[in-house]
């Protein structure tokens, strides 16, 4: 642009939890790294159980096994950043390796959403429509949804990191966040297209959330509808009860989503939403796999056989 001398921004300084009170970073280091630790492991019992009990070859645990898969890139894209940067003050992050980061928060984030969509979808036909269930979610078909998601997700991550990153960044290159943090990054943009491009990711960001969002919703209307039809009250509730775990999961990752991307502007110090941040990339990964563990009565059962056989073979 003429008239303006911009100086080109080759790396970026994370500022993190360097404003944080030091004598209370060693407390969240240990209780970060505990919830991390959990999450990486509560998601590996899942997929081990589900490889090994024959009865949980189902599409549901399927789809399940795939979700893990992202919680776990997911969190150990992001996590472990955030511990390195709970020991240092200032970090700094190469250009590329922040948008490497970038595309895959981005990537796991929507693969996780169009996941939890097509979960919706098979408790949709299983009890909306059972007779043709083994049809409709087939293997074939199941798997074929599973890449879908995926492919969906790295193609929805590409474009929000290449739409970003062809901005200019000029001036202070100083990101107040321990990641690259898409909200925080475009604040350091510079040029006369900053303006639409930020609008851009936000309508993309939020219009694939939150059609996700409303097909879940619609499948629970369904869902709702044909439950109410049930005759008996036990078989209402036994129905409803394989619902449960996957309506809560969607209620954490859609709650804490919208602390993060969809509060209200104002006067937040940049620790407040430090702290906020977290509840997205630590909470939710964290509660996922006890809310399938424990709510799910037959994971539950075949996580405990699973121990029986591993610690009392005699017993079985």
């Amino acid at each position: 642009v003429a008239g303006q001398n911009y100086s080109m921004v080759s790396e970026f300084i994370l500022v993190g939890f360097s404003t944080f009170p030091q004598h209370l970073l060693p407390v969240f280091f240990l209780f970060y790294l505990l919830m991390y630790l959990f999450t990486l492991l509560g998601n590996l019992l899942i997929m081990a159980t589900v490889w090994s009990e024959r009865s949980l070859h189902t599409p549901m645990y399927l789809f399940l096994c795939a979700l893990s898969i992202s919680e776990i890139l997911f969190t150990v894209t992001l996590t472990p950043r955030m511990l390195v940067d709970m020991l240092s003050s200032h970090r700094s992050i190469t250009f590329v390796a922040c948008a490497t980061q970038m595309f895959f928060s981005f990537t796991f984030g929507f693969t996780h959403s169009f996941l939890l969509m097509i979960m919706g979808y098979d408790r949709y036909v299983a009890i909306c429509h059972p007779l043709r269930y083994n049809v409709l979610m087939s293997p074939r078909g199941c798997a074929r949804l599973v890449s879908w998601t995926w492919a969906g997700g790295s193609v929805m991550g590409m474009m929000v990191t290449l739409i970003v990153f062809h901005l200019t960044f000029c001036g202070s290159n100083v990101i107040h966040h321990f990641a690259c943090h898409v909200l925080s990054l475009l604040q350091l943009a510079c040029g006369k297209e900053t303006f639409s491009v930020t609008l851009g990711v936000i309508l993309v960001c939020v219009s694939a959330l939150m059609g996700c969002l409303s097909l879940i919703v619609l499948s629970y209307v369904f869902i709702v509808a044909a439950i109410l039809r049930i005759p008996s009250a036990e078989g209402r509730h036994k129905t409803f009860s394989t619902c449960v775990s996957h309506l809560t999961v969607v209620i954490v990752h859609y709650g804490f989503a919208s602390i993060i991307y969809l509060k209200p502007k104002g006067p937040h110090s940049t620790d407040s939403n430090t702290l906020m941040a977290t509840t997205y990339i630590v909470f939710t990964p964290f509660l996922s796999p006890i809310i399938f563990s424990l709510r799910n009565k037959e994971l539950k059962n075949a996580i405990k056989k699973s121990f029986q056989r591993k610690f009392s073979p005699l017993s079985s």
